[in-house]
């Protein structure tokens, strides 16, 4: 028998670390060839490692949440081979599926064996019958299921955190979801709705969650913000955009996201300073011609930011399509790492749910970021009498170290023009 290192693989230029996200297998589990060993997550971007070969694992290279760095040691498995380590580390590079936020899609990668390693027969793996829990998850470990799982337990609102699986590494099935549910068709008994609750449950801030909360430290901790808030009259905004859906035939359905990226395109001609990054080591500003507009997305795992490239060559209806794709794509966890980064302004809104007023924190190192809230119609003052109007708050958050208040009050109220007067948009170049 032969003892082989899985090393961590090679995922991306300039990756120098990867945290460990998740580990499927334990000291003393036997793995079958293409069987995953963990997934280790860089920026945004989470990599699932698999076995080359059968055997039992020995060891792990490190626990949830610790970073290791690239190159090194990820786990050691004894095998039937030869007496010689096989160097795995490019052959799992070759093999490696990338996935983004923290909601991976499970399938199976296949990764050709090192040459000169003989290939064992696969040990037998007992799956524990339907419906009966496998061993406890370990803490902090994202739950194993099928796309069409997630989406199932998605639809009917089950945290599969807290759903035991039965398949095997503890992947949850169908059937486990099936027990969820007749569970959920028992009342409960009128004994239970009074029992007495204990107990602290501790949740490590690991993965996607440890990069975000990195993120807002830093932009916190570096960006002195001014946040500007201003009420908007979308009142003919919404009439136009109403009107546009309506005619729309087999386009898109056009939500306000396109019609602010075309606003915003219209008045960085106005402020192209508010299109810029700030790199605070170097002392420098970059201004960018393209747009490249982050759009803040809420995942089942955290927020990302899809990135809307060059913006300023998509009309309404296109800009709506590829928002939409993005979006999915990073709700899914197949958004690849290009199009979660590179964004030169962000939109962030918190959709129905948004409040009068937020205070958007700087996505680093942009110097500005837009706020949408709640859209509600309120009686106004005409000069004569009051009207409904529909209204909505904006709240710009913006770089003071390169932002002065005056740009930004200026900036505000020409974005309000725009979207109170639509057609201020569209007249020079169409939709």
């Amino acid at each position: 028998m032969t003892i082989s290192s899985i090393k961590v693989p090679d995922v991306g230029e300039g990756v120098a670390e990867v945290e460990i996200v998740v580990w499927h297998v334990k000291p003393g589990d036997l793995v079958r060839e293409d069987d995953l060993l963990a997934d280790v997550m860089t920026d945004k971007a989470t990599v699932e490692i698999p076995s080359l070969f059968a055997g039992t694992v020995v060891d792990l290279g490190g626990a949830v949440g610790e970073t290791l760095a690239v190159g090194g040691v990820l786990c050691r498995i004894e095998h039937a081979g030869t007496g010689v380590e096989p160097e795995v580390r490019n052959a799992v590079h070759a093999g490696e599926r990338v996935e983004t936020a923290l909601e991976p899609n499970r399938e199976r990668t296949t990764a050709e064996p090192t040459p000169g390693i003989a290939k064992a027969e696969p040990p037998t793996v007992h799956k524990t019958p339907a419906g009966i829990p496998s061993a406890p998850r370990p803490e902090g470990q994202t739950p194993l299921a099928s796309p069409a799982v997630r989406d199932r337990a998605r639809r009917a609102g089950i945290d599969l955190r807290t759903v035991p699986g039965s398949g095997p590494a503890g992947r949850i099935t169908d059937a486990d979801l099936d027990a969820v549910f007749a569970a959920r068709s028992t009342p409960p008994s009128s004994a239970s709705t009074r029992q007495r609750k204990e107990g602290t449950e501790h949740i490590p801030v690991i993965g996607l969650r440890r990069k975000i909360a990195d993120r807002m430290a830093l932009a916190n901790a570096r960006i002195p913000h001014i946040t500007v808030i201003e009420e908007v009259d979308v009142s003919a905004l919404e009439d136009l955009r109403t009107t546009m859906n309506d005619e729309r035939g087999e386009r898109p359905k056009l939500t306000l996201l396109p019609f602010l990226a075309a606003a915003l395109k219209r008045a960085f001609i106005d402020h192209p300073e508010m299109n810029a990054h700030f790199l605070d080591d170097e002392g420098i500003i970059e201004r960018h011609n393209a747009i490249h507009l982050g759009i803040a997305t809420m995942t089942p795992n955290g927020l990302v930011v899809p990135v809307l490239r060059n913006a300023e060559t998509y009309g309404l209806f296109g800009a709506a399509s590829e928002i939409a794709r993005l979006a999915d794509a990073a709700r899914q966890g197949k958004a690849t790492r290009e199009e979660l980064s590179g964004s030169t302004f962000t939109i962030t809104s918190l959709g129905p749910l948004g409040a009068l007023a937020t205070t958007p924190i700087i996505n680093h190192p942009e110097v500005a970021i837009l706020g949408v809230n709640r859209m509600a119609v309120r009686p106004m003052w005409d000069g004569t009498q009051f009207v409904p109007r529909r209204m909505m708050n904006i709240s710009a958050s913006f770089d003071h170290r390169v932002i002065d208040g005056w740009n930004a009050a200026t900036f505000i109220q020409r974005l309000r023009a725009l979207l109170q007067t639509p057609a201020l948009i569209f007249m020079e170049d169409g939709a």
